[in-house]
């Protein structure tokens, strides 16, 4: 990573992502050929750290950070953010390796951006978001969770768990990552949360969400049922305890 970074940083976590990897790479590059790519791999068994060391090999934008063992995705991003903040880039990109997330939406996303959002989330339950190749009940998992989300923490976001989003790092730089604690889809509800409750600008902009057409999904029971479980003690800790909207 050079010292002092550009305008973008790219932050793809990974983690047996071998076949997509070099495809999504490509993608981002004819979308944002100026931007710097982190690729953060936690020692996938199937290589995928060493294609992105090929890939970085060839282009001086990208950078990978090898973690040792399976840390999960909220780690993955603060270290990403960590880097963006000391790069002093002025954004920074979260998105998925597996393809789910189309680089084509990518320059409406960082146009609201610059246009001053402090946090543009690439929604799927807003008019123009739509998903491919979900069933019906993934489909209901999703929205039933987003409602509780809303619901209990009170919030006017309406796709909370979407993990494809540009930060202003101005805005970053004013959370505390040391107390962000959660994974998946709690990561991403309590980064989101905790922005709007700042008081950042948030623009919501539609996305299409693509399944994923090779490999397998990284999320687990567990980490749902983590997200469901913090989810409600911030909404209760919102009416009886010391948070506050």
């Amino acid at each position: 990573m050079r010292e002092r970074g550009g305008e973008t940083l790219v932050i793809l976590p990974t983690y047996d992502e071998r076949s997509s990897l070099p495809t999504i790479v490509s993608a981002l590059r004819e979308q944002l050929p100026e931007a710097d790519i982190l690729i953060i791999d936690d020692s996938s068994p199937d290589g995928t750290g060493e294609i992105a060391e090929e890939l970085a090999a060839k282009d001086s934008r990208i950078s990978v950070l090898h973690r040792q063992g399976k840390l999960g995705l909220g780690t993955a991003y603060i270290a990403g953010f960590e880097r963006a903040l000391a790069g002093r880039y002025r954004f920074a990109i979260e998105m998925d390796s597996d393809g789910s997330h189309l680089t084509s939406d990518l320059p409406r996303l960082i146009a609201a951006a610059r246009e001053g959002a402090g946090l543009v989330l690439g929604a799927r339950w807003i008019p123009g978001g739509r998903i491919e190749h979900w069933p019906w009940y993934r489909q209901a998992i999703s929205r039933t969770g987003t409602a509780i989300a809303r619901i209990s923490l009170r919030s006017n976001l309406h796709d909370l768990t979407s993990g494809f989003r540009v930060i202003d790092t101005t805005w970053l730089r004013r959370l505390d990552l040391s107390n962000v604690t959660t994974e998946g889809y709690g990561f991403q509800v309590e980064v989101a949360w905790a922005l709007e409750r700042m008081g950042c600008p948030v623009t919501e902009v539609p996305i299409t969400f693509v399944e994923r057409s090779s490999g397998r999904s990284k999320m687990s029971l567990g980490i749902v049922l983590e997200a469901l479980a913090k989810v409600l003690l911030w909404g209760w800790q919102l009416r009886f305890g010391k948070l506050r909207a």
